[in-house]
């Protein structure tokens, strides 16, 4: 088994790399690439032009510094941009390098990290919201499409993790570390093709699906106008 880590940065790339070939004696590769240009997808191509892709997991993202009115996001356009091509494009282009070679072989699977935002809207972080719905959407429409040539997405919605993205500092109940998050996730690859990948969270997906989508508009920028 081989991994392909794809970011930014070469230097934490470079980190990652090494830990894990450390820790698990596994091969790994990296890729250093900004996922806010579109110019990028050639040079991954070519890098991944050898190998096999078995599992792809779109786990890229970028929301707002802090919740805002869509006309006050400081440098609006540029925002619009990067969460565009971050969340939604490098999706979408990283699904159309690896899909081709995976139907080839009738086997793969594709893991998209979506976000318990993307589940209903929420205000005063309407872009993040949004790209975040489309990934859902995307996801459940890919596996409808490819599931019978054995191919299975999952859309993952999960709610805070505790990261230093996030800066939750201290894991709780219902903001598991990264570690219990993936360990819980992993136990539905194959088996939910959405899912909210924790149990505590999957209870808190179930709470706002039974909300009107006009409650739940009000409660967000309720709570968020107050942060």
């Amino acid at each position: 088994m081989k991994i392909v880590l794809i970011s930014r940065s070469q230097d934490k790339l470079s980190q990652v790399s090494s830990e894990i070939r450390e820790k698990f004696k596994v091969e790994t590769r990296t890729i250093a690439v900004d996922f806010a240009s579109e110019d990028i997808y050639d040079k991954i191509k070519t890098s991944l032009a050898d190998l096999k892709i078995g599992v792809l997991v779109n786990n890229v993202g970028m929301s707002y510094e802090y919740p805002e009115y869509f006309l006050d996001v400081p440098d609006l356009d540029n925002t619009i941009r990067k969460l565009i091509n971050i969340n939604v494009l490098s999706v979408c282009k990283m699904t159309r390098l690896v899909l081709p070679g995976m139907v080839e072989r009738s086997k793969g699977a594709i893991l998209n990290i979506s976000s318990a935002s993307g589940i209903a809207p929420v205000p005063l972080l309407a872009i993040y919201s949004a790209t975040k719905a489309f990934v859902d959407f995307f996801s459940q429409c890919l596996h409808e499409e490819y599931r019978s040539k054995g191919i299975f997405v999952q859309s993952v919605l999960p709610y805070y993790v505790a990261t230093k993205l996030s800066k939750i500092r201290k894991p709780t109940l219902d903001k598991p570390s990264a570690e219990t998050y993936v360990k819980s996730a992993m136990r539905t690859v194959g088996l939910q093709s959405r899912t909210a990948g924790y149990p505590v969270h999957s209870l808190m997906v179930c709470s706002v699906a039974s909300l009107s989508s006009a409650l739940w508009g009000f409660l967000p920028s309720e709570s968020q106008n107050s942060m």
